[in-house]
């Protein structure tokens, strides 16, 4: 962009509507709400101290409140002595700024102002992809030291991984932040509803699961955190009915705080009262985290012939959800060619719409690429795309379906901040739902409505994987702890609040690891 063109001042006054705080000098409770996640109370450390150098980028799927953690960094950077004018946020789909080259935009900005190296500019770049050449120029503001810090956000990993090997390595962070899981859900909801504060807050006390032990995060593992749980019947950590709530609502921040007036009481006639809750959560979800994502963020970055192709396979995988891909038959239902149904689906799983689960061989060599097994990111998505309304809440089938993939979604959630790999097991007739695949300490689990569900599958693992004797549970609701060493087949059972609020707690330590900044 060039001094003296008439959008300049177009440009200006994009600039003054996107950066309140430049004549405010705070951000409006609006756009930065009180609650924060576990991202935005330390990114702005990160951005501060800057060691190493390195830009930072938060992923993550349409409404998880990426753009809300930008803005409470902006707020925590103000309270934090970072002038008003030192904070530039440029949202880069927007229609004047999308064409613009980002470096043009910058320098410009850079005039006005006396940022130095010591001193930056920080930059607040939300849905950079939309940006010409964004990653060109990440690579240039960082080699030859403009005086910027980068915050960027992304709905989509395709452009990223596109461009990572040549420009990303060492210049910048990706940070995951995906759906509330249940613990998170239940934090957001406690700050507005003070029952749920305090059934919470007694049960993380009493579940010994609160907070890691030891010096550091990465003293404690998962393994370790379950195996001290107490061999004992654990108090119940949340309201029984909070888990379907979650895979019916979603775990999106600006929806769950339409939940403010929800009775916690389940036999207060909840279903009633969750009609409009549920119906205008899909109503959203639709619109936002599938069609959004379907038609606008996918094309941007792809060459996708057919996007009405997309939203049919999404919906035809919405209807197979925990089950095992047959590529052929979905090829066939869909009329399409098989290499195009793999790059669509390659697609889906970077808009962070769903997730594939691999079989476990126990070598890198021998997983199979064929007979995956398919998630979804978020249950309340996959009730979004099938327009389930309320009929999951009266259907046992429905309700054990969306049981298991919450807990896949939260173990997938360890995974992406952890770096461990996730997968399932099968052998002939035999299965197990999720394989954390730690290389020192794997886990195995199968996830059941009962804690009477049979252990045949857990027991043919073993059998074939001796390093899982020891490392196996079930997880069932109501179930009692007990520990596999105390189990003369080395399964162990878990109750499925405790187990996710101890997964939970290793979530939010694992994202403080990747960011490389602890708490004060």
């Amino acid at each position: 962009m060039v001094v003296g063109r008439p959008e300049l001042v177009d440009y200006l006054r994009v600039v003054t509507e996107q950066n309140p705080w430049h004549s405010t000098a705070t951000v409006p409770s609006t756009l930065a709400p009180p609650y924060e996640r576990y991202l935005a109370k330390l990114l702005w450390r990160r951005l501060l101290h800057n060691e190493p150098q390195r830009h930072q980028v938060i992923l993550g799927p349409r409404r998880v409140g990426k753009t809300t953690v930008l803005y409470q960094t902006v707020r925590h950077l103000l309270k934090n002595g970072i002038k008003p004018d030192q904070i530039l946020w440029l949202r880069m789909d927007h229609p004047l700024l999308r064409n613009e080259s980002l470096g043009d935009l910058v320098r410009l900005s850079l005039r006005g102002s006396d940022a130095t190296v010591e001193h930056p500019l920080y930059l607040m770049l939300d849905e950079i992809v939309y940006a010409t050449d964004w990653d060109l120029w990440l690579k240039t503001f960082h080699d030859e030291h403009w005086p910027v810090r980068v915050a960027a956000t992304s709905s989509s990993t395709m452009a990223l991984r596109k461009q990572r090997r040549e420009s990303g390595v060492g210049r910048w962070e990706e940070h995951h932040l995906l759906p509330c899981e249940l613990s998170e859900f239940a934090e957001l909801l406690g700050t507005l509803n003070s029952e749920i504060t305090v059934q919470t807050t007694t049960a993380a006390r009493h579940s010994d699961t609160s907070e890691p032990a030891g010096e550091s995060a990465s003293g404690t593992s998962l393994r370790h955190m379950l195996a001290a749980m107490p061999t004992r019947h654990m108090p119940q950590a949340f309201p029984e009915h909070l888990w379907s709530l979650l895979t019916m609502v979603g775990g999106f921040p600006e929806l769950v705080t339409t939940l403010h007036d929800l009775p916690t009481d389940p036999t207060d006639n909840t279903v009633k009262h969750l009609e409009h809750y549920v119906l205008e959560s899909q109503r959203v979800l639709r619109s936002d985290a599938v069609e959004r994502a379907v038609y606008k963020d996918i094309p941007q970055t792809a060459a996708v012939e057919n996007p009405l192709m997309l939203e049919r396979l999404l919906y035809v995988l919405a209807g197979q959800v925990t089950g095992i891909l047959a590529p052929t038959r979905i090829s066939k239902e869909l009329g399409i060619a098989q290499p195009t149904l793999d790059r669509y689906l390659s697609y889906l799983e970077q808009a962070y719409l769903v997730f594939t689960l691999t079989n476990y061989s126990g070598s890198e060599a021998g997983i199979q690429r064929r007979g995956r097994k398919l998630y979804f990111v978020d249950s309340a998505v996959r009730n979004a795309a099938l327009h389930r309304g309320l009929v999951p809440l009266s259907d046992p089938v429905e309700q054990g379906i969306l049981l298991e993939n919450l807990v896949a979604a939260t173990l997938h959630t360890l995974a992406a901040h952890s770096g461990v790999r996730l997968h399932y097991w099968r052998n002939d007739d035999r299965e197990v739902d999720l394989i954390y695949d730690d290389p020192q300490q794997p886990l195995a689990f199968e996830v059941a409505s009962s804690p009477n569900h049979n252990r045949l599958g857990l027991e043919a693992l073993i059998k074939q994987h001796h390093r899982f004797s020891g490392n196996s549970y079930l997880v069932a609701p109501q179930a009692a702890v007990i520990q596999p060493n105390d189990d003369s087949k080395g399964i162990g059972t878990l109750p499925l609040d405790s187990f996710l609020l101890a997964v939970g707690t290793q979530i939010r330590w694992a994202a403080l690891m990747r960011l490389g900044v602890l708490p004060a």
